[in-house]
Parts: C-alpha cells; sequence; structure tokens
C-alpha cells in the first residue's frame, strides 16, 4: 500500500518565506515543508526554530532544509525570493533585479523534474507569475500568483470594521493589478447575501460619507503603511498564501482571487492578473467571469494594461 505524502518547498527563507513555513506548520497543512535559500545558515536556523516548537502542536510537519535537486517530488513550491523594493519605488519597479533571480532559480528547479505547483509571492507578483509560467513551461492552471487575495482580505477587513461586521461574512474582491492600478467590483460586493450598495442605501444615518474611492485608496496604500511603521509586511501575506496552498493541497474547490493567466475571460488574453478563480487539486479550476458594469470593465481592462506593459519586455 502506497501512502502519499504532501510536501511544500519554499523558495526564500527571509521574513515571507519563514513565516509561510510557521503558518502552514501550525495549521498542520501538509507533511513536510522545506526550506531553501542562497543563505544556507539563515535557512538552517529557521529550520531548527520551527522544528523545536511542533510539542506543542497538533501535528508533527517535518521540516526540512534542501536544495534544487529535492525539489522533484514537491507538490508545490512557493517562491519569496526577490528583490524587495527601496525607498521611493513600487513593486514595478523592483521588477528587473526580480527577474535575474527569478530565472536561475525556475531552471534549477526544472532540472530537478519538478511538475507540482508554482504559487509565486515574489513581486511585482503577476508579471513574475508570467515569467515564472514562460520559464517552466507547466500547463497555466498550475502556476499561480498570490495576486489580489491579500489586498481583498484588506478590504474585508476594512469593510467589516465599517459596518461592525466579521469580515469573513464580507465577500468582495480587488482585481487587476496587485498594485496601484487595482480595482473594486463594488456591484459584486455583498455582506451577508445583501448588497453592499443597499446596505448603505438602507442605513444612511449610521453610514454617512462612506466613500468608495477612498475604501479603495485604503486598501491599495495598507501594505505600504505596514511597510512604514515596521518595515515590511509578512504575516498577512503568509496566512494568504496558506489558504492557497489549503485549498489546492485539499482539493477545496474555494473561490480565492489569485493571479493566473486570463485567456478570453473579461476579454483579455495572454497576461496574467488577479481574479477571482476556483481552486482545487489541479491548481486554478477555473476562473470566476463576474459580470461588471461597464464603469468596472474599464477601470480592470486599465488595470491589466499597466500589467501588460511590463509583460511585454520579458
Amino acid at each position: 500500500m502506497k501512502i502519499n505524502t504532501s510536501k511544500v518547498v519554499i523558495i526564500g527563507a527571509g521574513l515571507v518565506g519563514s513565516s509561510t513555513a510557521f503558518s502552514l506548520i501550525t495549521q498542520g497543512v501538509c507533511d513536510e515543508v522545506m526550506l531553501i535559500d542562497i543563505n544556507k545558515e539563515r535557512a538552517y536556523g529557521e529550520m531548527m526554530d520551527l522544528q523545536h516548537g511542533i510539542n506543542y502542536l497538533n501535528r508533527n510537519v517535518k521540516v526540512s532544509v534542501g536544495d534544487y535537486k529535492s525539489c522533484g517530488d514537491a507538490d508545490i513550491i512557493v517562491i519569496t525570493a526577490g528583490a524587495p523594493p527601496k525607498a521611493g519605488q513600487t513593486r514595478l519597479d523592483t521588477l528587473e533585479a526580480t527577474k535575474t533571480i527569478i530565472r536561475s532559480i525556475v531552471a534549477s528547479i526544472m532540472e530537478s523534474g519538478f511538475a507540482g505547483h508554482f504559487i509565486v509571492v515574489s513581486n511585482p507578483v503577476d508579471i513574475i507569475a508570467q515569467y515564472v509560467y514562460q520559464l517552466s513551461g507547466l500547463p497555466k492552471n498550475q502556476v499561480i500568483g498570490s495576486g489580489t487575495s491579500l489586498d481583498s482580505a484588506r478590504l474585508k477587513t476594512f469593510i467589516g470594521e465599517l459596518i461592525h461586521v466579521d469580515p469573513r461574512s464580507v465577500h468582495a474582491y480587488t482585481m487587476g493589478e496587485h498594485g496601484d492600478s487595482q480595482m473594486v467590483p463594488w456591484s459584486h460586493v455583498t455582506v451577508g447575501g445583501k448588497a453592499f450598495s443597499q446596505i448603505l442605501a438602507d442605513n444612511k444615518e449610521r453610514f454617512t460619507g462612506v466613500d468608495l474611492d477612498r475604501l479603495v485608496k485604503e486598501t491599495v496604500k495598507a501594505g505600504w503603511e505596514i511597510l512604514e511603521r515596521k518595515g515590511t509586511t509578512y504575516y498577512g501575506i503568509a496566512t494568504a498564501v496558506s489558504g492557497i496552498i489549503k485549498a489546492i493541497l485539499y482539493d477545496e474547490n474555494r473561490v480565492i482571487p489569485v493571479s493566473t493567466l486570463l485567456d478570453g475571460e473579461f476579454g483579455e488574453y495572454n497576461v496574467f492578473c488577479g481574479v477571482p478563480a476556483i481552486l482545487n487539486r489541479t491548481g486554478v479550476k477555473e476562473i470566476v467571469q463576474l459580470h461588471l458594469t461597464d464603469e468596472e470593465l474599464i477601470k480592470l481592462r486599465h488595470s491589466i494594461s499597466v500589467v501588460r506593459s511590463y509583460v511585454e519586455s520579458l
């Protein structure tokens, strides 16, 4: 009898990579988490630190340090390595430096015989995800960027705080670029099945002065505000990535907004961007094609055009 085990490899043992490992291990999402980093001592130290807490968890997840030759039997590889933005830079400004890193990583991984799923976290994530897709030669459903998964969670948090509702009862997405041009399809935002626009209309005295554009801006700048306060962000994205991994490994058929290749959806082709997608054991099973208003579609296509202008340089 063959017993199948699940293995997740994380490339990059920095704050995002190690936080992702911590999230996976504390939730017991998989059987093994392997760390790979150019700084082998850092990776080994993270491995030791993670191992020492397993005694207090519900599951004994194996934690290891490996190299690219160890990737062949991985189910999922998470890429967090990349060039962080310097002061005054946007995520898009880091593209050239990150491309060089990614090119070397993907080539080494594919030499191992890897045929599983890539989850790309490195920024600018939509463009880097498309680059990994091109370099790897894997089917489009097996290369996924974290996209607007965290942005959407931030938006839901802000809406929940605004109307005093658990954010898990809010259904909302940001779409397009994981960056300044992302948009919100407000026509599809609901709370407990009720349209957010109707909630505002029915409670004018309680929710006077709600500015939807401001909510979008707050969502966009949330990551930068965290960065300015503590230097970088890692807990939120680590938890979002763990949710994506769980949806794949557990065959959940869960809808999460991720960066995936558009092939006619929303009238766009051959570009990665954040859209709600059904995730299961195959990766991206299907993109959820929301019926957007004309204004929303214009905003989404503008955001996609920003991503496309950089994709062309690949």
